[in-house]
């Protein structure tokens, strides 16, 4: 039977808590990690030299096509075969950053595309050098695109972020295991672990609002209401 009073308790409980503040570290650690990586992905994924196209692509292709999960333990308990040793928070972060990085990728790419190529024509008319297009003229109208999908990546990755209590990180999930093995109130400790990702989802979705209304200013669509017509005096 659902015990109540030990699922109020657990959602005040601190190692519960402390769970939760790991899960968003490596929320943000991964995102910021991501976007780093993301962008030469997306403008070599764009580029017509194939020396920059081929292993920008290679890379979308292999991350893209393989679970998360594989990911992680792959690096976490495949790289020490090479010689190459990794604790449990560097590998997490590792492998949930190189996989966020090419679905990033893709959405920064769709940016990149959705922009009109008028308006770089308009830079090298105007004599501004690539960097400057991009910083001024492009990146402006790309960050503006993306925020809504990007949006979503983050949504996303807080609740990918529970895969990695298989190679032993102390995120909310794997915390919440350790209590269902100590307690035994399985259901109890799952509805709780629940809640939490719901109020951080809730609380992102409420942070992306406001970065759309932000980077929406001056693309808002004009009233659709036509002005009053002025009644004109008619003579008698």
């Amino acid at each position: 039977m659902f015990n109540v009073d030990a699922f109020l308790s657990y959602l005040v409980n601190p190692y519960l808590l402390g769970g939760v503040g790991i899960t968003i570290g490596l929320t943000v650690a991964t995102i910021a990690i991501g976007l780093v990586l993301a962008l030469p992905l997306a403008l070599g994924s764009m580029s017509s030299n194939r020396l920059f196209n081929a292993p920008a692509r290679f890379y979308v292709w292999v991350f893209r096509g393989t679970p998360l999960l594989v990911q992680l333990v792959i690096i976490y308990t495949g790289l020490p075969q090479l010689g190459i040793r990794l604790d449990v928070l560097t590998s997490a972060v590792l492998a949930l950053s190189l996989n966020e990085a090419a679905y990033l990728s893709e959405t920064i790419r769709a940016g990149f595309s959705a922009v009109a190529k008028g308006q770089v024509e308009a830079a090298k008319a105007l004599s501004l050098s690539r960097v400057a297009t991009l910083r001024l003229v492009t990146l402006p109208q790309v960050i503006r695109i993306i925020i809504p999908p990007l949006g979503n990546s983050v949504n996303g990755l807080l609740k990918a972020t529970s895969l990695a209590s298989v190679i032993s990180m102390e995120e909310l999930m794997r915390r919440s295991q350790v209590l269902m093995q100590m307690k035994f109130e399985v259901l109890e400790l799952y509805c709780v672990a629940a809640c939490y990702y719901l109020v951080l989802t809730t609380l992102w979705n409420l942070v992306q609002v406001r970065l759309e209304r932000h980077y929406g200013k001056g693309y808002a669509p004009r009233s659709s209401k036509k002005a009053p017509i002025p009644r004109v005096a008619m003579a008698r």
